[in-house]
């Protein structure tokens, strides 16, 4: 049997993306910030997902538990349409606080835009999701090494249904970032008073959330796209004749020995791609919010609050005095 190479690597890096994900959401969801709480939110659910079953289907073809792969297969299909709609999401709250002449939000205002932003960043993969039921050809997929995957019968409704959803979203995101950039441009000179007349969005935030937006927007559309031939590639193009057909045989569960899926590039490819795409959007997240002004206030608040009680140090309002437990009064 053929190692897994990417064993324990992908699982530690799948659970801390899983973590450090969430790390900046208290101060975000405090600034009004829904794109950015859905993207935090759908990489952290994901990268669970993905070390869960990396771990628990490590070595294993064994159905230790379906109901779970029922909604991590669900869950897989909703992520992959999520991060690039809070992306569209970010995106186009960048560009309303970039173009408008003043900024000058009502709570109405905001409460909008956070409707507005759970009906694109929650709204659309909810029903992707449902969508997927549509050409879902059986249950699941068991890969040995990586766990449950869904699967997507391939028919020419499972394009619009399914596969060209990240695709158009990261086409619409690209057209707000390109925008935003040229609204950047024209008013460049007045953007710090700009930002400075809202409460929710400062200079370094506002360029973290733009480049963070701009990575989505060029990394998007080009993996949507691949992703979309490497796992149709070779497959015949199945004519939809009815839903009975389509789902014949619905439980059925196909298990697939690592030796088998790995041995098939295009396919290797497919599945290592759609599973470290999530730990990479973690690490690229943190790597822009959580080394920032407000993440280093956060980080010693929580100090202040655990060091105290975990006995270790005494903390004074002007410096750190560190006591050895027992030794000193």
């Amino acid at each position: 049997m053929k190692t897994d190479p990417t064993y324990p690597l992908f699982p530690i890096c799948a659970f801390l993306g899983f973590i450090i994900s969430l790390v900046p959401i208290s101060w975000h969801f405090q600034a009004w910030n829904a794109g950015t709480c859905l993207y935090m939110f759908w990489v952290s659910v994901a990268c669970l997902v993905q070390f869960v079953d990396s771990v628990v289907w490590h070595g294993t073809l064994n159905n230790h538990a379906p109901i779970w792969c029922d909604i991590a297969s669900k869950i897989i299909i909703g992520a992959g349409v999520a991060i690039p709609a809070a992306s569209l999401c970010i995106n186009r709250r960048l560009y309303i606080v970039t173009s408008v002449k003043t900024v000058s939000f009502t709570v109405e205002d905001r409460r909008r835009a956070v409707y507005i932003d759970l009906a694109i960043g929650a709204g659309i993969p909810v029903l992707v999701m449902i969508l997927h039921t549509v050409v879902q050809g059986h249950r699941y997929d068991i890969l040995e090494d990586v766990g449950c995957i869904p699967v997507i019968y391939n028919t020419i409704p499972a394009y619009p249904l399914v596969f060209m959803w990240p695709v158009v979203i990261g086409c619409v995101s690209f057209v707000y970032a390109g925008l935003t950039l040229r609204a950047f441009l024209q008013r460049r000179a007045s953007i710090n008073d700009v930002l400075s007349a809202t409460t929710t969005l400062n200079v370094n935030r506002y360029f973290r959330l733009m480049l963070l937006a701009f990575i989505e927007m060029t990394c998007t559309v080009p993996l949507s796209a691949y992703s979309i031939y490497i796992n149709t590639s070779g497959v015949t193009l199945a004519p939809w004749i009815s839903w009975s057909d389509t789902h014949f045989d619905f439980g059925r569960i196909d298990k697939i020995p690592s030796v088998i899926w790995r041995s098939d590039h295009a396919f290797y490819v497919s599945v290592e791609m759609g599973r470290w795409i999530y730990p990479t959007c973690a690490f690229v997240f943190f790597g822009l919010f959580g080394f920032a002004s407000e993440a280093r206030k956060h980080y010693r608040m929580v100090w202040m609050f655990l060091a105290p009680r975990i006995s270790l140090v005494r903390l004074n309002p002007r410096c750190v005095q560190f006591r050895i437990i027992g030794t000193m009064p």
